[in-house]
């Protein structure tokens, strides 16, 4: 099971797209590793640069309805290729939510007013993400700024995260 926890990508705008996280062009590759270098390339974000700004993150801060757009698992899956295992918005398109648990990965929900606050005390600075995942909490940390904010995850999406995923899942239950 991953850590969840790592340095925080900050992404301020809502509805980033499945092709927007990994561009169609790219879905004939047979490889995960052969997406990672196109993750998040298309993404138009004012000062966002994906060469440098992905480096050395783990978990993505995001607005609402994150994932939206074509259904496919290759979103997740350049996601997890990057080291990147949670990320957390005001909401997520279904199908993009129901992969990343399916991949052991976590998509958590938070209210617009956390993530308002998130992104006014946090972003543009170097900040860091730990996850208590039994507590149901983060800790986020910046120089001198601490937070924490508590989330809930349904009971089968942690039993697939602890799993490692649907196909663990399955092996262990069925």
């Amino acid at each position: 099971m991953p850590d969840f926890s790592g340095n925080v990508l900050f992404l301020d705008r809502s509805d980033i797209n499945t092709d927007e996280i990994i561009p169609a062009r790219y879905l004939t590759e047979i490889t995960k590793d052969a997406l990672k270098p196109h993750l998040l390339e298309d993404l138009s974000l004012s000062g966002f640069d994906p060469g440098s700004d992905i480096a050395d993150k783990s978990v993505i801060i995001t607005r609402s309805n994150f994932g939206c757009g074509s259904s496919r698992e290759h979103a997740p899956w350049a996601l997890e290729v990057n080291g990147i295992s949670l990320v957390i918005a005001v909401s997520f398109a279904r199908i993009f939510r129901q992969n990343m648990f399916n991949c052991g990965m976590m998509a958590v929900e938070l209210p617009a007013s956390d993530i308002d606050r998130l992104f006014a005390e946090f972003a543009g600075s170097q900040t860091r993400l730990e996850t208590d995942l039994a507590a149901g909490r983060f800790r986020v940390l910046a120089k001198e700024k601490k937070a924490v904010f508590s989330f809930v995850l349904p009971e089968f999406d942690r039993a697939l995260v602890e799993a490692g995923g649907w196909v663990e899942y399955a092996d262990a239950h069925y």
